[in-house]
């Protein structure tokens, strides 16, 4: 554990170190959304096209894979869901509550600390969770919110969903790697040269931005996000690892990627959600704050658990 901690702690050193940027103003929120921009469609996207272009569509997609990670998801989800309506909230606020519980910063944290700490054999399974997290579940709050709304759904928000999913940069460069890897096309060394630097800057920049944006929420409503927290880092592996390891014939080191992937702490891309429908983004500000403050401890222990096994 103290071993796996001590692999740990320079990511979320690097976590820290942008979250003291921010808090000092020395980096403002106009640079976090900048920096943010840039590792988002810039360095992000080289590094997913980078991995996907360098496995096959048989080492992304695992049907096995997908219904485990989808079977876990679900029962946390639900129970989430379950918990905020008996507290009385309305279906928007369930819903955004039900996607903090089970959609992890596997973009900006998961995908450079996992395949540093797991080796390159992680990236498949970790592109396949994110998939998963961007196609189904980021779609499926905006589902639920736009139907509670206005009471149906129409032509139109499957149009918006749509094209929502073909602008997003990380879906569009994990689907050209797959497109250049299935079509067997050579990777000029320039080209694999340009992809590798810039793919580099993913890592220390998106921790980076992570801390920053941290800087900038509050931990109001600790009730609620403690107990969120606890779904994401604790309820939400726990299913999965159930799901993958005893009940769907999940290959051994790909379910242990898969259990890493779904400890980590809430994703940022939840408080965007909640924000640009105002629905409880204070709530979600504090989950995001207090998951990734323990997920220190929590995400080192998964990572122990899983490489011992």
């Amino acid at each position: 554990m103290l071993a796996i901690l001590l692999k740990t702690l320079p990511f979320f050193a690097l976590i820290g170190l942008g979250w003291g940027a921010g808090r000092l103003r020395f980096f403002p929120e106009v640079a976090t959304e900048w920096l943010t921009r840039f590792v988002f469609y810039f360095a992000l996207s080289a590094m997913l096209f980078r991995f996907a272009a360098n496995l096959s569509v048989g080492e992304i997609f695992d049907p096995a894979f997908a219904m485990a990670y989808l079977s876990g998801c679900t029962i946390v989800y639900l129970l989430a869901f379950g918990v905020a309506l008996a507290r009385r909230v309305s279906i928007p606020e369930a819903s955004v509550e039900a996607q903090c519980a089970v959609i992890g910063n596997t973009g900006f944290l998961g995908v450079p600390m996992l395949t540093m700490l797991l080796g390159p054999g992680a990236a498949g399974p970790v592109l396949m969770v994110l998939a998963i997290d961007l196609i189904v579940f980021s779609s499926l709050i905006t589902l639920i919110i736009t139907a509670s709304r206005e009471g149906h759904l129409s032509p139109r928000i499957v149009r918006v969903l749509a094209l929502g999913l073909a602008k997003n940069p990380m879906i569009v460069a994990m689907v050209a790697g797959i497109a250049w890897s299935a079509l067997r096309l050579p990777m000029p060394a320039p080209g694999a040269e340009f992809l590798a630097l810039l793919g580099a800057a993913a890592t220390p920049g998106a921790l980076f931005a992570i801390g920053a944006s941290l800087a900038s929420k509050s931990a109001e409503r600790l009730s609620v996000a403690l107990w969120l927290s606890f779904a994401k880092l604790v309820l939400h592996p726990g299913a999965v690892a159930v799901a993958a390891l005893w009940i769907f014939p999940v290959e051994r080191e790909a379910a242990g990627v898969m259990i890493a992937a779904a400890a980590l702490p809430v994703a940022g891309n939840v408080y965007i959600l909640a924000r640009h429908f105002g629905v409880a983004p204070q709530r979600v500000s504090a989950s995001i704050l207090i998951s990734t403050a323990f997920s220190i401890l929590t995400v080192s222990a998964v990572i122990a658990w899983i490489t011992a096994a």
